[in-house]
């Protein structure tokens, strides 16, 4: 092409007057379409002097839509979790009950009393909303919410231990998901480290010998990723917090999960649970709103009062307080609790509880509409961080195809993405973790890719 094809590109002002691009300012604004217009146009200009041909229009117009698209596309996606992991982290774990996403629409679009005291007329505190409900529930003087439980732990740190001594066994010593290590974090907030006893063995002895040191708290964490088995020992939260009651020091529980029910009762191991830690001398219990509690990302400081009072006073407890997203899906959450109904009405628990009948009946429908798989014996998981090496039996669906990692790319870059693990050389797909409504989806997205 000659330098007459280059000048054949539109100016700016005569893209904008086509009608493909009439619709975009209508769907994406002006300016928005301004930019994609200006863009391609360079682009197409670089092209020529690069290579010496243009795009014909047709692609021109194609990529100023693919650029318009790519800026809007909304990169947090709803999400088909058919890979059986209950709390999966990667996929925002807990998804919440209707009511909490009723409660939290409610809050978001419009005015609250987030913090204001409607009886007396004039500023109140956020600090309100839900506590009343973790102090029925727990059965507890005092409660707290922040916006994650590293956050608690922190601010726990920070407003009971800042340059002085904090007690834990070696073996708690934990590194969570994305890099979280309670030593960095004691470090973080002032305290100082006091380890005792051993990786796999810990005496009571160990505790009481740590006195020496003048700490201002024992702290004890679960374990709530992995397990340390073998030649092992380690005394129980009651022992080591009489120890610690006894030399006037309190002692600060990072129990993670937030399992609020039995975790036995479905057949799983039993999680530690908050009141059972409550009962056993902890004097302030950290834990998650969005792992076995089944809520919202939160994190949950329950126990004495004049421990609470000084968490709520520390500067920290403003940057990471909770929203009033946060606070309504809450105190929803916590209703299921508090009227008998987490069972049902929470989709966590629901998904634990779900009988395995169901699940294959569930199984075999999927089966049925796609025309091929087979309906197998496999195994779900908590995850989270919470019930290492726990497992749920279930059934899956088990697909043949020629290769397993293409098909679960596909399956990715679907609309509404999905998420399946393989079992041996075939796609499996748990019902387990797909929330009923979805079925229709699924089905919809599985046909596309096989």
């Amino acid at each position: 092409m000659n330098s007459r094809d280059r000048r054949s590109l539109p100016s700016v002002d005569q893209v904008l007057r086509n009608p493909p691009a009439i619709g975009w300012v209508e769907a994406y604004g002006r300016p928005l379409t301004l930019e994609a217009v200006r863009l391609a146009l360079e682009e197409a200009r670089q092209q020529y002097q690069q290579s010496g041909t243009l795009p014909a229009e047709p692609e021109l117009q194609a990529r100023m839509q693919a650029l318009l698209e790519a800026w809007t596309t909304p990169t947090l996606l709803p999400v088909i979790n058919a890979s059986g992991v209950i709390l999966h982290t990667n996929l925002g774990r807990a998804p919440l009950s209707p009511a909490a996403l009723k409660a939290a629409h409610e809050a978001g679009q419009g005015y609250t009393n987030l913090e204001y005291d409607l009886e007396k007329g004039q500023r109140g505190s956020r600090l309100v909303h839900a506590e009343a409900l973790l102090r029925r529930i727990c059965g507890v003087e005092a409660a707290l919410v922040v916006n994650n439980n590293a956050a608690a732990v922190l601010l726990a740190l920070s407003a009971l231990a800042r340059r002085r001594g904090v007690v834990i066994a070696r073996s708690q010593l934990v590194e969570i998901g994305g890099g979280f290590r309670l030593p960095d974090v004691m470090k973080q907030s002032g305290a100082r480290l006091i380890e005792v006893g051993t990786t796999n063995r810990v005496h009571l002895s160990d505790y009481i010998t740590a006195l020496e040191e003048n700490p201002a708290l024992f702290l004890h964490a679960h374990r709530s990723n992995f397990r340390i088995t073998g030649f092992t020992s380690e005394p129980e939260l009651g022992e080591i917090a009489d120890v610690a009651h006894r030399a006037g020091i309190p002692v600060v529980e990072d129990l993670g999960s937030g399992a609020l029910l039995d975790t036995a009762r479905f057949g799983l191991g039993h999680e530690p649970m908050v009141q059972e830690s409550l009962a056993a001398g902890a004097d302030l219990v950290c834990f998650s709103g969005d792992k076995l509690l089944g809520g919202p990302q939160a994190g949950i400081l329950v126990g004495r009062l004049e421990l609470v009072a000084k968490l709520r006073k520390h500067p920290l407890a403003r940057a990471i307080r909770a929203d009033k997203l946060c606070l309504a899906a809450l105190s929803a959450t916590l209703l299921h609790y508090l009227k008998d109904e987490a069972e049902r009405e929470i989709p966590v628990w629901r998904m634990i509880a779900a009988p395995l009948d169901e699940i294959e009946r569930r199984a075999r429908r999927w089966q049925q509409a796609l025309g091929q798989g087979e309906v197998i014996a496999g195994e779900s998981t908590v995850g989270g961080g919470s019930l290492p090496g726990e497992t749920l039996p279930t059934r899956l669906l088990a697909l043949s195809v020629s290769s397993p990692n293409r098909f679960l790319s596909r399956l990715r870059q679907s609309q509404p993405p999905m998420i399946a693990r393989t079992e041996g050389e075939r796609v499996a797909l748990d019902p387990r973790t797909v929330l009923a409504e979805q079925d229709e989806a699924l089905l919809g997205v599985l046909r596309g890719a096989l």
